[in-house]
């Protein structure tokens, strides 16, 4: 099997001796446990040593890969010039993943190695030199397009033939001590345990539905290296084995094994998520209301067919006779895929206007590409019916769960709906429909707020 093996790994520079020059000792366990990695890896014997780091570029949208034949790189920025770098690459096995995956793309310049690649290499390179390597990096992307990229660079390396280990690079939670780097936080110690315990026992289908808002209080580094990882692995019964987990520094580091045992059918975990998906979506178009159907039948005549739904006979007169501004939200995954709306109506009638948004949503949101056929079936859809804009006088008067608002500065907007997962405070929900409508701090505006019926 050309998957030999895969590995966690922290990625602290401290525990280089050269840049601890003793401190390393706080985490001993920590050093023993790389040099236990070292030593498998040593017996392994791969071809090709692959490496994702949340610490090489970054890409929203894509998975940059590192493309010159020799990767280069050393400790300066750490105090410690004399410990250096240089890689071969392996090329061939970059061009095939590029090729297994669309989201994986060479990066345009040549950079330096980061600490997220060195670091391990420097406990492997006293064990074993004769392998190239490849660095990946992470993107802004959902954790199932991470798992699939994992899937995609597993792919390439059957179609090679080529005996790789595999390195998750990645620290845990950076909010586990008040004195560490980023202070402390509750959700810290609570991230590291349901890491742990997902990677200890190679439950990796829960990586790809970990909860997101749980990563950035817990202000996590290695969670999107983990979830390629565990595509890597798709179909493969592993036996996995944590050899230390630490914190003393305010930062988590742990360390697991993973052996691999054979193929097996039971741990395809990408297509069980996509499966359970699906028909969560199915159900709920099924208890939907109008607004939601109508929505939902407008995206799929338009996405499938390249024709504006007509309005149907059939609608509630309410749809037909009220004329209301709207929004329709697409989400696919839990996450944001596209909203578009009116404040105002500007149509002839409710039913005309989600039929306008809802083509807008899926086609032209310019944060996002348009939607193609093959997301459909995984599209959850909301509809909101806003009711007629309210000034006001004081912030007093706002509530970020019951009323969005209009923030306007001359001929500029900003729009924000109301109950918004991710927004608190009035304050927070002022801030980001300025940052939206372009209004900078020192210039004046004014604030209207409005009520929603949201239809899910």
């Amino acid at each position: 099997m050309p998957i030999l093996g895969a590995f966690v790994v922290p990625h602290p520079p401290l525990i280089v001796k050269e840049i601890g020059k003793g401190d390393e000792n706080e985490v001993r366990k920590t050093v023993e446990s790389y040099q236990t990695v070292a030593q498998k890896i040593k017996d392994l014997k791969p071809d090709t040593i692959i490496i994702s780091s949340p610490h090489t570029e970054y890409y929203y949208d894509a998975f940059p890969v590192l493309k010159e034949e020799k990767l280069r790189g050393s400790f300066k920025r750490f105090g410690c010039s004399e410990v250096t770098f240089e890689e071969e690459n392996d090329i061939e096995l970059v061009e095939e993943i590029i090729k297994q995956s669309n989201r994986v793309v060479k990066v345009d310049e040549d950079i330096e190695l980061d600490h997220g690649t060195m670091v391990p290499l420097y406990f492997i390179r006293q064990e074993y030199q004769d392998f190239k390597i490849i660095v990946i990096g992470l993107s802004g992307l959902a954790n199932y397009e991470h798992y699939k990229v994992g899937k995609a660079i597993q792919e390439a390396t059957e179609k090679l033939n080529r005996r790789v280990v595999y390195i998750a690079s990645g620290d845990l939670s950076h909010k586990q001590q008040e004195y560490g780097p980023y202070g402390f936080a509750e959700e810290g110690p609570i991230y590291d345990e349901k890491m742990m315990n997902i990677l200890g026992t190679a439950s990796f289908k829960e990586l790809i539905t970990f909860d997101e808002e749980l990563c950035q209080k817990a202000a996590d580094c290695g969670h999107r290296s983990f979830t390629i990882m565990a595509g890597v692995l798709d179909g493969i019964e592993v036996i996995p084995k944590i050899l230390s987990h630490e914190n003393i520094t305010g930062v988590g580091y742990g360390v697991v094994t993973y052996e691999i045992v054979d193929k097996v059918e039971d741990r395809h975990f990408l297509e069980e998520y996509l499966k359970e998906e699906k028909e969560r979506i199915k159900k709920q178009r099924e208890q939907a209301d109008d607004y939601v159907k109508l929505a939902v039948q407008t995206i799929y005549e338009y996405i499938q067919n390249k024709r504006v739904l007509e309005c149907p006979k059939n609608l509630p007169d309410e749809l037909i006779t009220n004329r209301r501004g709207t929004f329709v939200t697409i989400y696919k995954m839990n996450r944001l895929r596209g909203c578009i709306g009116t404040i105002k109506p500007t149509r002839e009638n409710a039913a005309l206007e989600i039929i306008g948004n809802a083509i807008s949503a899926a086609t032209t949101d310019f944060r996002f590409e348009e939607v193609v056929e093959e997301e459909l079936d995984y599209l959850e859809i909301h509809v909101d019916v806003l009711f007629p804009l309210e000034k006001i006088n004081s912030i007093e008067e706002l509530d970020v769960k019951k009323y969005g608002i209009v923030v306007s500065s001359g001929f500029k907007k900003g729009v924000l709906l109301p109950n918004i997962d991710s927004i608190h405070t009035v304050e927070e929900q002022i801030r980001i429909a300025k940052e939206k409508g372009n209004i900078s701090d020192n210039e004046d505006y004014s604030i209207e707020r409005f009520e929603v019926k949201r239809h899910e």
